[in-house]
């Protein structure tokens, strides 16, 4: 099951986004098991998505405030790290352009372009499902994102990691841009870069509503898989994971991620009603 699953006790990881939902899940899960979790944001207080009273708060010693268009900032914070999970982003891509492209399109660059500087191992991008979100113009997906599951026949064809990405808006074509940087630095410098498109996470932990079964994924499946992704082979140097947990219809792959990583969910969104 997989090429290995080693150990992360004692690891030095940088969360970039901690106070978000699921980085600031995957803190918890990483601290737990015994990683040295240092955490970064642009602000002290948590995101629009996790409740304050729920946040789990980085210890000053480890906390750094900064903005990922700072360069020195952000190489100042990876600086000494095994692993950096990028996390921080513009979640929605409402604001347009003018948000994605300082977080999304520069702040990534910066969180590569830092950790080739100082030498970092390892970096994960979350990336995340909506870049293969264009399928949906073709069946049996487009009857899948209108949950009309009743027209759905047959085995449903998986979009893997090696079918072309289909961004169907800004946000989702800036996670398009951070695989190919990952791949860049992956092939260019040698850093060991690692993707993984995350489905759709909420702070309740239940899909919110039809739709949402066959895109979902639970808060456990997520750290699991980026704790696998931490704790992978060193010569594992570019990949592309899905990160979505064992739903009913699914229509992305989750047997590459099963093969390499030994990535096997725990949980499952229930069938549509």
């Amino acid at each position: 099951m997989g090429r290995g699953y080693g150990s992360v006790r004692g690891k030095k990881v940088l969360i970039t986004g901690v106070h978000g939902l699921i980085g600031n899940i995957v803190y918890e899960r990483l601290a737990e098991r015994g990683c040295q979790v240092y955490g970064l944001a642009r602000r002290r207080a948590s995101s629009d998505r996790i409740p304050e009273e729920q946040l789990h708060r980085v210890p000053d010693e480890r906390f750094c405030l900064a903005d990922l268009t700072d360069l020195e900032a952000v190489q100042c914070a990876v600086n000494g790290k095994a692993v950096v999970i990028h996390m921080a982003a513009d979640a929605d891509g409402l604001s347009g352009w003018e948000t994605i492209m300082p977080s999304n399109v520069v702040g990534t660059y910066h969180v590569f372009e830092a950790s080739r500087r100082v030498g970092v191992g390892r970096v994960i991008l979350a990336s995340s499902i909506q870049v293969s979100f264009g399928y949906q113009d073709t069946e049996p997906y487009q009857a899948l994102f209108e949950a009309r599951y009743e027209d759905v026949r047959g085995t449903i064809l998986p979009v893997t990691h090696r079918d072309p990405p289909r961004p169907p808006n800004l946000y989702a074509a800036s996670k398009v841009w951070g695989e190919a940087l990952a791949h860049v630095y992956a092939q260019q410098v040698g850093m060991s870069c690692l993707c993984v498109r995350i489905g759709w996470v909420v702070a309740d932990d239940v899909p919110p509503n039809q739709v949402a079964i066959t895109q979902w994924c639970s808060q456990r499946d997520i750290a699991q898989l980026i704790q696998r992704c931490v704790a992978a082979p060193e010569d594992l140097r570019f990949d592309i994971f899905y990160g979505v947990s064992d739903n009913p219809y699914l229509w992305v792959d989750l047997e590459h991620a099963r093969a390499v990583l030994g990535y096997v969910p725990e949980d499952r969104a229930p069938d549509p009603s």
